[in-house]
């Protein structure tokens, strides 16, 4: 399965670039969040990276 990543940083941001590719890619899952890349937490990356199983490919854009 892939699974795909997007984030941006503030809210002033769009992430539908990131998502557009994400789908493209296959992705199945996406997980998105608006977090600086400053914060260690970022839940949906916890709970994007809880969801990887063996043979899963986890896709992000640059």
């Amino acid at each position: 399965m892939r699974i795909g990543y997007a984030r941006v940083s503030t809210q002033d941001q769009n992430p539908d670039l990131q998502l557009d590719v994400l789908k493209k890619a296959g992705c199945e899952e996406i997980f998105q969040e608006k977090f600086s890349g400053k914060n260690a937490v970022r839940p949906e990356l916890e709970n994007c990276l809880r969801m990887l199983r063996g043979g899963d490919v986890l896709v992000v854009w640059r």
